[in-house]
């Protein structure tokens, strides 16, 4: 795909670079710790005054008792993706696709996001794949510069250990690609997600449509790679990460010792461990714990997974993702406010701490002199409906 020939007469008005002024008062603001009924001011971007009571300041948006939180932070999504391939084997226009995924996430109430790209190729065998990541993120880059993105993006590089390119598309990034997070990523079957290899094949049959001898191949084939690879690839993806100074997740980890080796290795969170052992494991070794949206509205993982809502009633849950589901990451924070009585501690699963994990010290919370993304949220029954999202103070949904 050729890079994208952005006009020079896009606005920057909904650019996550520009900043904006506004004042939400008569809210319910929710901090960190606790929540007040107030007024939110923010000039030029930043959070500059934040003051407890029912008054009115003169152009102030009234809320009239809506709920006010920080807008949500996003670190591992598959939608970008989906936008790119709606249906299996359509491509569609990477332009068309980045800025849909990128208004869906605004209308989510996601104000910042690092959108996930797998490194690592596959080119013989049956179930191959190409290579993708380096073209789609300078494609990413240029959008953004042209104002035309309506919240932040950073890059979510996902290393695929299980694979015959992983270093060489690595090796094409550099710092100065926002890369925030390098996540270790071994599909090899047999273990982690794909312990069960009737699962795999039911997933691999409706994406790829193969036979019954051509999934025992396949799975043969990725066991060789793994075994031909994966100790080099799985080295040189943690020195990578170092290089382009991005945070280190685990992805899937199933067991105590794949824990004790993402410890190693320096991962700071840990993305869906599979087993109660593995997220008792992260906590034991001050790994950040991230679940998914959809399998706390679900009420359970849809792969036979341990259930999120489970580890969040042991204290083993500290931030969700909406994986495959935009929508659902708000959604899945007012489930848990209910399930804990404690709506600022639900809301910082989806705001300062998916945020303090890829090292954002600037956004997060509601406290002066952090970045003004906002949200300003109402609710039918125990839904919430957004009723605004302010990125950097200016309004983008």
């Amino acid at each position: 795909m050729n890079s994208p020939i952005l006009s020079g007469a896009l606005t920057q008005a909904h650019d996550a670079s520009v900043s904006g002024s506004a004042c939400l008062a008569n809210a319910r603001l929710i901090l960190p710790e606790v929540e007040i009924t107030g007024a939110l001011t923010v000039e030029n971007g930043t959070i500059t005054d934040i003051r407890e009571g029912d008054h009115l300041p003169e152009g102030a948006i009234d809320c009239g008792g809506d709920v006010v939180t920080p807008g949500l932070v996003e670190l591992h999504t598959d939608n970008l993706e989906r936008h790119m391939e709606p249906r299996p084997g359509v491509n569609w226009p990477h332009v068309s696709a980045m800025l849909a995924h990128d208004g869906e996430l605004a209308s989510c109430g996601i104000t910042t996001v690092f959108d996930a790209m797998r490194v690592g190729s596959i080119h013989s065998g049956t179930g191959r794949y190409d290579k993708y990541a380096r073209g789609l993120a300078s494609e990413m880059m240029a959008l953004r510069a042209s104002g035309a993105l309506r919240i932040s993006h950073f890059l979510h590089l996902r290393a695929e250990i299980c694979s015959e390119t992983l270093l060489e598309e690595l090796a094409e990034f550099t710092p100065d690609d926002r890369v925030g997070i390098v996540s270790l990523m071994d599909h090899t079957p047999g273990q982690r997600q794909f312990r069960d290899l009737s699962k795999l094949k039911q997933y691999v049959a409706k994406k790829k449509n193969m036979s019954d001898a051509e999934f025992a191949d396949h799975v043969a084939h990725l066991k060789g790679l793994q075994e031909e690879h994966g100790a080099r690839h799985l080295d040189g993806a943690v020195s990578e990460a170092r290089r382009l100074g991005a945070t280190l997740a685990s992805h899937d980890d199933t067991t105590q010792a794949q824990v004790v080796d993402s410890a190693a290795h320096g991962v700071r969170f840990a993305e869906f461990p599979t087993t109660l052992e593995a997220a008792q494991a992260c906590r034991n070794s001050g790994i950040d714990i991230m679940m998914g949206a959809p399998n706390i509205i679900r009420g359970g993982s849809h792969s036979g997974n341990v259930s999120a809502s489970e580890l969040a009633k042991l204290d083993l849950l500290d931030i969700v993702s909406s994986d495959y589901v935009p929508s659902a990451l708000l959604l899945s924070a007012w489930r848990l406010a209910a399930l804990w009585d404690d709506m600022p501690r639900a809301m910082r699963t989806v705001t300062q701490a998916p945020a303090s994990a890829a090292g954002l010290t600037d956004r997060g919370a509601l406290k002066v002199g952090l970045l003004g993304d906002l949200l300003r949220i109402t609710s039918l029954d125990d839904t919430p409906i957004l009723r605004g999202v302010w990125c950097r103070g200016r309004q983008v949904g």
